[in-house]
């Protein structure tokens, strides 16, 4: 496996085996290198495609050392249309990062879009921004900051559905729990709009949010569950985007087509 294929996934905390990109030689701190590792290809949308697209990166990017088990990586990735993304990785190693088969995980990674490039969620258009800024934090390390963009898309989402189906109900804009569990509990009765693998715990994700963003887990445990839950909130929004009986709702509930957004 080439370094190019850790770097063009997610990061995670298992170490992986990679062919070695620093020839034996230590790198020290502070200085530069270029490396042949594959090209990086990841995916975003791209605003002048109008489309999901693969932005890669040149054959060579550049390396600097940190310390023994650390590289910092900076390259350039681009769209075929010219649209690009700045990209910057951590590169840890599990013992020295010179070896000839290092194992190596990435502990960081944080993107620079450009006006042209969004993160690949632009399907759920003006939720994209929260979930943008979900996975920005997450990525830093900030995981109760994480959750709490997962937390807004949860109210967001079910405050509008209930305006987009008529169902009255008491203000809740962050307010009283209890008041959104009534409120939760009326929509998706109406609307469905928990999925059904987990339609009898849609008030639990909630709870299981707001215990995060108030203190109740570790900062450790919330970058733990944020993949999780993050995969949940997902889940209600393309349940809600793909519900025929909201479809003529979408106006109301703040949808934008792909390619729409300017």
């Amino acid at each position: 496996m080439r370094l190019s294929e850790i770097l063009s996934k997610p990061p995670t905390l298992e170490f992986k085996q990679v062919e070695g990109f620093l020839k034996e030689k230590k790198l020290a701190m502070g200085k530069q290198k270029k490396i042949q590792v594959g090209r990086i290809a990841l995916n975003y949308f791209c605003k002048n495609c109008a489309d999901v697209r693969t932005f890669c990166s040149g054959e060579e990017i550049y390396c600097i050392g940190v310390n023994g088990h650390l590289v910092s990586i900076d390259c350039v990735l681009t769209c075929h249309c010219g649209a690009s993304v700045q990209i910057w990785f951590l590169v840890d190693c599990e013992e020295e990062i010179s070896g000839r088969a290092p194992k190596v995980r990435v502990l960081k990674r944080t993107e620079k879009l450009s006006p042209d490039a969004l993160l690949n969620t632009e399907q759920y258009g003006e939720f994209s921004e929260l979930l943008e800024k979900a996975q920005r934090a997450h990525r830093e390390g900030l995981g109760a900051g994480a959750i709490v963009y997962l937390r807004k898309i949860f109210e967001k989402i079910t405050v509008q559905t209930a305006d987009a189906a008529e169902i009255s109900y008491t203000k809740y804009e962050g307010g009283n729990p209890k008041n959104f569990s009534d409120l939760l509990k009326r929509v998706d009765e109406r609307c469905s709009i928990i999925p059904r693998e987990f339609s009898a715990n849609g008030y639990k994700l909630f709870r299981e949010l707001s215990n995060i963003v108030h203190g109740e887990y570790n900062e450790e445990l919330a970058l733990q569950k944020y993949e999780s839950l993050h995969r949940l909130i997902i889940g209600i929004l393309d349940n809600v985007k793909n519900n025929k009986e909201l479809m003529t709702a979408i106006d109301s509930l703040g949808w934008v087509e792909v390619g729409t957004n300017d």
